[in-house]
């Protein structure tokens, strides 16, 4: 019998192919595949539909943004439906002329948009000039309650910031997912490529700790020019403990099955937010703290 307070996740890590629609149909049947493995939420990797086209400036590349809803909510909004499983996707948003967003969307398990988050921290790095696409997201952080569980979602280079974890968790997220595309250039020495692998997760691990609730990060693999997608997709319980992990190379569907009475359970014991100093925390809204300012 199952245990109500448990949900099954599936985080789908894959390669991407050079056709959109190639990489759809991949999705769904990775999905497919998920949901019959028993997952009751699925989260996509950053930007399924393509290869991650921000490694170059490239106006062409627009034309791989769609509306939401659009020909890919619609797919996947029956296919939600048809197994009553609830999907996280993210896409390029093409939310007007000259306005595009980095945007995924959740669908519930019947198959309803429950809303969509626009990636609010946009990078602009060597091979990840993301400023040149997308516009940032002008949603806030937001919490959706589906079938299944209360869920937030943020997007990739969000990951680095913990302002947007804790406030996604005080909407009452239970499970925080970030779809994902990060990875290594081949010329950065492999210590390096390995310590960021490992800062990546660890800042992870540390926002399920810090707001005790489940974290899971769905990254792709693959080589992509001169980027190597590290994969690695994992999911964090709320003690910051990996309970499954992906592939560093292999495309997978990693399920697993997460408690949510434990967050409970462990808010109870070490109540961070019940200590929290809201009324000391307002200079977090700085730029940056000038030391000449008084005690």
């Amino acid at each position: 019998m199952k245990n109500p307070s448990t949900v099954s996740i599936g985080l789908i890590q894959m390669s991407s192919a050079a056709g959109p629609e190639a990489n759809l149909k991949k999705a769904v049947q990775k999905i497919t595949e998920a949901s019959q493995k028993g997952a009751e939420i699925v989260c996509l990797q950053e930007l399924f539909r393509t290869r991650y086209f921000c490694q170059e400036y490239d106006s062409e590349n627009f034309s791989l943004a769609e509306t939401i809803p659009g020909p890919t909510t619609d797919k996947l909004s029956q296919l939600a439906k048809q197994k009553s499983i609830v999907i996280l996707a993210a896409l390029f948003e093409k939310r007007a002329e000259g306005i595009y967003h980095n945007t995924a969307v959740v669908i519930d398990a019947d198959g309803s948009i429950r809303g969509k988050y626009r990636k609010m921290h946009i990078p602009d790095d060597p091979h990840f000039y993301e400023k040149f696409y997308f516009t940032p997201g002008d949603l806030g952080f937001q919490t959706y309650q589906t079938k299944y569980a209360k869920i937030g979602v943020l997007i990739c280079w969000d990951q680095w910031f913990p302002e947007a974890a804790r406030l996604t968790a005080l909407g009452g997220a239970q499970i925080l997912f970030y779809p994902t595309a990060i990875g290594w250039h081949e010329s950065e020495p492999p210590k390096m490529a390995k310590a960021q692998l490992a800062g990546w997760e660890v800042v992870q691990r540390g926002h399920a700790v810090a707001n005790e609730i489940f974290v899971a990060a769905a990254n792709r693999v693959g080589k992509e020019g001169p980027l190597a997608f590290w994969g690695n997709s994992f999911v964090s319980d709320p003690f910051g403990t990996v309970i499954g992990r992906a592939s560093e190379t292999r495309e997978e569907n990693l399920i697993v099955k997460c408690d949510l009475s434990k967050i409970e359970q462990i808010r109870q014991s070490w109540p961070f937010l019940r200590d929290r100093r809201i009324d000391a925390y307002s200079p977090i809204a700085a730029r940056f703290l000038d030391e000449s300012l008084p005690d």
